[in-house]
């Protein structure tokens, strides 16, 4: 069962879609008031939800990341019919998923926030295999949110399925070697503060990013932490996408 306020949405609008995709642990309703924004501005919008996620825990320790690629697949082959050009748009994981697809779809832009490049080598992730077996579960850090408010209505799971940690790593590493044969218009924004994925992630990407550096845009929030689509300043993060959204070539012309 889907929990309360997790579900996936679609909201119908013009020819562009744009495809949501939220990040590890979490659910759709990240990604919400981004997509009730861009429905606002005449864009038909799908949130999907990803294999494991927004249901219980134990769903994400049974999830590879084919799965949250084949989730992925599913939402575009819902939008492709209905709209002319779809733009992805992925937070954290859901960020790497977007520019993996980005690679070999024809998306018209990707825009990327929060996203890490990789999981940072450290002796307990070398571990994990054996780890996970005799530990399903590790308990989260302390939350970097900037507007404590958004917390009160933020779902995600409380904890790391350890098991999924190695399927989130190796979507990075899929990621990592997708990134040279991207082409479009990427749209990259990362916070100063976010604590779960550092600044520098963002730089990883963008050196590695086969798309000409013309056709790219950075954005560093000052104020916001990891999840970035609901803290302080989702608001200059919404009309960045709208912008980058309306620089893109009219696939009319």
């Amino acid at each position: 069962m889907i929990v309360k306020n997790a579900e996936p949405f679609y909201l119908p609008g013009g020819s562009t879609g744009c495809l949501l995709i939220h990040g590890f642990t979490g659910a759709p309703t990240e990604m919400r008031p981004l997509g009730d924004f861009l429905a606002r501005k005449g864009y038909s919008v799908l949130g999907i939800r990803l294999t494991g996620h927004g249901t219980d825990i134990t769903d994400m320790n049974r999830s590879t990341w084919t799965d949250w690629s084949n989730s992925v697949l599913d939402g575009w082959n819902l939008l492709r019919p209905i709209t002319d050009r779809i733009v992805i748009i992925g937070l954290s994981m859901g960020g790497a998923l977007a520019l993996y697809h980005s690679s070999f779809l024809p998306a018209a832009g990707v825009v990327s926030l929060s996203t890490p490049f990789q999981v940072e080598p450290s002796l307990k992730l070398s571990l994990l295999p054996l780890l996970s077996i005799f530990l399903p579960y590790a308990e989260k850090g302390k939350s970097d949110w900037q507007d404590p408010k958004a917390v009160e209505s933020h779902f995600s799971y409380d904890r790391y399925p350890t098991r999924a940690v190695l399927q989130l790593k190796r979507l990075l590493e899929a990621m990592q070697k997708a990134l040279p044969g991207i082409s479009i218009p990427a749209l990259l924004m990362h916070a100063q503060k976010d604590k779960g994925v550092p600044l520098i992630n963002l730089e990883r990407i963008y050196e590695r990013i086969g798309t000409d550096k013309s056709l790219i845009t950075r954005i560093v929030l000052e104020n916001s932490g990891h999840v970035v689509t609901r803290d302080l300043e989702k608001e200059l993060v919404f009309n960045s996408i709208d912008d980058f959204i309306q620089s893109l070539p009219d696939p009319a012309a």
